[in-house]
C-alpha cells in the first residue's frame, strides 16, 4: 500500500489473528479490538502510521483541518522540487552580520573575494561542470574569514551539492557534516546529509537528521517527509525481521482468542464437543467417553478449548497428528490456527496446507483453512494469493457463510468496495442473524461515500447502523463501526454513547477502552481521562499490543519520549505478526529520532 494513503488493514475482520485497533468478536483484522481502524487512530491521535509518531503528528493536523474547510487534499505542502542548486546564503543565523571596527575592511575583502569564487562555482554548477564547481567552492571555503560561519557554512553545503551530483556520497556527508557544525539548523545542508546518509546505508543517521529537518520545516515539506517514511519503514522491517525470527511464541488473552473464534460460524474446531466425539453408540457410553479422551490429542485439545488452557493445545494436537489419529485433519487446523495466534506463521502454513490438499476431509475443514491461509497471505501482502484462496473457498463450499464474509473483508483492504458489499449480502443470505456482516456491510457503503465525499450516501449509510444496532442490539461491533462513522462526522457525543454500549455488553474487551480513550483526546483534548481509560485498557488485558503502542503515541506527542519509547517496546514484544512489528518499530525509531534531535540540536516539535 502507498505510504501516502492510510492503512486499512484493521478496516474488518479478518481470519488471521492480529490485534490493533479492530472491533471485538471478530472485528477490524482480528479478535479482541474495538471500533476504530487504524486510519482513525492517525485521525484521532494525529500520528499517520509509520511515518514516525510525532513526527508527522502536526502535518496529519493542519491537513485534517484543510479538508474540513475544503481546501482539498495537500494544498498547503511545500511540493519543492528536488534541493539541487547552490545557494548565496546560507539559513539565517544570529551572529551573521558583519563586523565593525578596525580590521573589518580587511575582512570584508576576504569574504568579498570568497563570495566572487563562490559565484563563479555557481556558474560552473549550472553548467553541469561539477569538478571545476568544487575547485572554486574550495577556493572560496579556503579564503572565507573563520569567524563568518554562515557564509563558510553556505561554501561547503554548496561544494556539497557538487559532490552530490558527482554521486559521491562521503564527501557528501562529511562537507554537510561541516556546514552544520558552522550552522546547526540549516536545513539544505541537513537534508543534503540526509540524503548522503541513505545512499550510504546510514539509516539511523539518515532518521535523525531527517527528523530535525521536518521539525525545522514545521512539517510542511512532503519530500522530507517522504523520505522519514521510507527510512522508518526501512529500520523497521530490517528489525522486525530478526526480532520476529528469534521472538518467544506468546499466547494471547483468553479474551482476544475468544473473539478470534467468534469471528466464524461454520467453523467445526471451534464448536463445543459432541456426543458423537464423546462416546460410541456401539460401546458403553461414559466408558468409551473416557477411553477416547486418552487416547485422542485432539479431542483433549477440545477440552482444553473449553477449559481456557489453551498453552496445551498444540502440544495435544500434535500427539494426534503424529499418531495420524481419527481426527488429524481437524488436529491439523486446530494447531494451524492456534500457531497463527502465537504469531507463528511460518509453522502455520504447512498444516494449513496439508489440509487444504486432504480430498477426503470435511469441506468445511478445507474451506476454513483456506480463509485462514488467505488472511496469513493478505497481512503479508501477497494479496493475488490471498484472493485465490478465498475463491478457492466459495468453490469447493458455496454454502459457507464464512467465506463471504471474510472475503468481504479482503474486498474492503483492496478498495472493491461494490464487490465487498456483495459478498456480505451473500453471508446475509446464508445466515440472516449475521450481526456483524450487517454492520461491516453499513461500514464499507459508509468508507465509500466518505471518501467519496457523498453527503446523501454517507446519511444513508449512518442510517443503516441504526438499524442494525436496533435489530441486533446485542452486537457490540454493530455500535464499535457505528462509533467510528460517527467520530469521523464529529458527532463525538453520540460516537462516545455508542462506546459505552460496547463496554455494557463486553466489559472486558481492552480495546474499547483504548478508543473511548483515543475519542476523548479528539473530542475534549481531555488528557487525563484519555490516559485512565487506555490504563484501564492494560489494566484488564495486559497483553492488549495497541493499548500500549496508543500510549505510546500519546507519549511522544506529550513529548516524554523515553516513557513513549518504554511502551512501544512493550508493544513489540507482544506483537503478532512480523509486520506488525515492523510498524512498531518505526514508532519507536521515530520517538529515538527526536530524543536524539532534541539533544544534538535543542529542537522539539510542538507537543500536546
Amino acid at each position: 500500500m502507498a505510504a501516502s494513503k492510510p492503512v486499512e488493514a484493521a478496516v474488518v475482520a479478518a481470519a488471521l489473528p492480529s490485534s490493533g485497533s479492530g472491533v471485538g468478536g471478530g472485528g477490524t483484522a482480528g479478535p479482541g479490538t474495538g471500533g476504530l481502524p487504524r486510519w482513525q487512530l492517525a485521525l484521532a491521535v494525529g500520528a499517520p502510521l509509520l511515518l514516525g509518531a510525532g513526527a508527522i503528528y502536526l502535518w496529519s493536523r493542519q491537513q485534517r483541518r484543510r479538508e474540513a474547510r475544503g481546501r482539498g487534499d495537500a494544498s498547503g505542502l511545500k511540493r519543492n522540487s528536488e534541493r539541487k542548486t547552490p545557494e548565496g546564503r546560507a539559513s539565517p543565523a544570529p551572529g551573521s552580520g558583519h563586523p565593525e571596527g578596525p580590521g573589518a575592511h580587511l575582512d570584508m575583502n576576504s569574504l568579498d573575494r570568497a563570495q566572487a569564487a563562490k559565484n563563479k562555482g555557481n556558474k560552473y554548477f549550472k553548467a553541469g561542470k561539477y569538478e571545476q564547481a568544487i575547485q572554486c567552492y574550495t577556493e572560496a571555503i579556503s579564503l572565507c574569514p573563520t569567524e563568518k560561519n554562515v557564509d563558510l557554512s553556505t561554501f561547503y553545503q554548496n561544494r556539497a551539492a557538487a559532490f552530490e551530483q558527482l554521486q559521491k556520497w562521503k564527501e557528501v556527508a562529511q562537507d554537510c557534516t561541516k556546514a552544520v557544525e558552522l550552522n546547526p539548523k540549516y536545513v539544505k545542508a541537513l537534508f543534503r546529509r540526509a540524503k548522503a546518509h541513505e545512499k550510504l546505508d546510514n539509516k539511523k543517521e539518515c532518521l535523525e537528521d531527517v527528523t530535525a529537518v521536518c521539525i525545522l520545516e514545521g512539517f510542511q515539506n512532503q519530500q522530507s517527509m517522504l523520505l522519514a517514511d521510507k527510512v522508518l519503514k526501512l529500520l523497521g522491517k530490517e528489525k522486525a525481521k530478526e526480532k520476529y525470527k528469534n521472538r518467544e511464541p506468546l499466547m494471547p488473552s483468553p479474551q482476544f482468542i475468544k473473539s478470534y473464534f467468534s469471528s466464524f460460524t461454520d467453523d467445526i474446531i471451534s464448536q463445543p464437543m459432541l456426543k458423537g466425539e464423546k462416546s460410541d453408540e456401539d460401546k458403553d457410553k461414559e466408558g468409551e467417553a473416557l477411553e477416547v479422551k486418552e487416547n485422542s490429542g485432539y479431542l483433549k485439545a477440545k477440552q482444553y478449548m473449553e477449559e481456557e488452557n489453551y498453552d496445551k493445545i498444540i502440544s495435544e494436537c500434535s500427539k494426534e497428528i503424529d499418531a495420524e489419529g481419527k481426527y488429524m485433519a481437524e488436529a491439523l487446523l486446530l494447531r494451524a490456527t492456534f500457531y497463527l495466534l502465537i504469531g507463528n506463521a511460518n509453522a502455520a502454513k504447512p498444516d494449513l496446507d496439508k489440509v487444504i490438499s486432504l480430498k477426503e476431509a470435511n469441506v468445511k475443514l478445507r474451506a476454513n483453512a483456506l480463509i485462514k491461509r488467505g488472511s496469513m497471505y493478505m497481512q503479508q501482502q501477497q494479496p493475488l494469493l490471498s484472493t485465490q484462496d478465498f475463491n478457492m473457498a466459495a468453490d469447493i463450499d458455496p454454502q459457507n457463510a464464512d467465506v463471504y464474509h471474510h472475503r468481504g473483508q479482503l474486498k474492503i483492504l483492496l478498495d472493491q468496495v461494490e464487490e465487498a458489499v456483495a459478498d456480505f449480502d451473500e453471508c446475509i443470505r446464508l445466515r440472516p442473524e449475521s450481526a456483524l456482516a450487517q454492520a461491516q456491510k453499513c461500514f464499507a457503503l459508509y468508507r465509500q461515500a466518505y471518501t467519496g465525499n457523498n453527503s446523501s450516501q454517507i446519511q444513508a449509510a449512518m442510517k443503516g447502523f441504526e438499524e442494525v444496532i436496533k435489530k441486533f442490539p446485542r452486537c457490540a461491533e454493530g455500535y464499535a463501526l457505528y462509533a467510528q462513522a460517527l467520530t469521523d462526522q464529529q458527532q463525538f457525543g453520540k460516537a462516545d454513547e455508542m462506546y459505552d454500549k460496547c463496554i455494557d455488553l463486553e466489559p472486558d474487551n481492552a480495546t474499547t477502552y483504548v478508543h473511548k480513550g483515543l475519542l476523548q483526546l479528539q473530542w475534549k483534548q481531555d488528557l487525563d481521562r484519555g490516559l485512565e481509560l487506555i490504563s484501564k485498557a492494560i489494566e484488564i488485558d495486559n497483553k492488549c499490543d495497541f493499548a500500549y503502542e496508543t500510549m505510546g503515541t500519546i507519549e511522544v506527542q506529550r513529548g516524554n519520549m523515553e516513557k513513549a519509547i518504554d511502551m512501544f517496546n512493550k508493544a513489540i514484544n507482544l506483537a503478532k505478526s512480523e509486520m506488525e512489528m515492523a510498524h512498531l518499530y518505526s514508532l519507536c525509531d521515530a520517538a529515538h529520532a527526536q530524543t536524539e534531535v532534541a539533544k544534538k540540536y535543542g529542537l522539539k516539535p510542538p507537543t500536546l
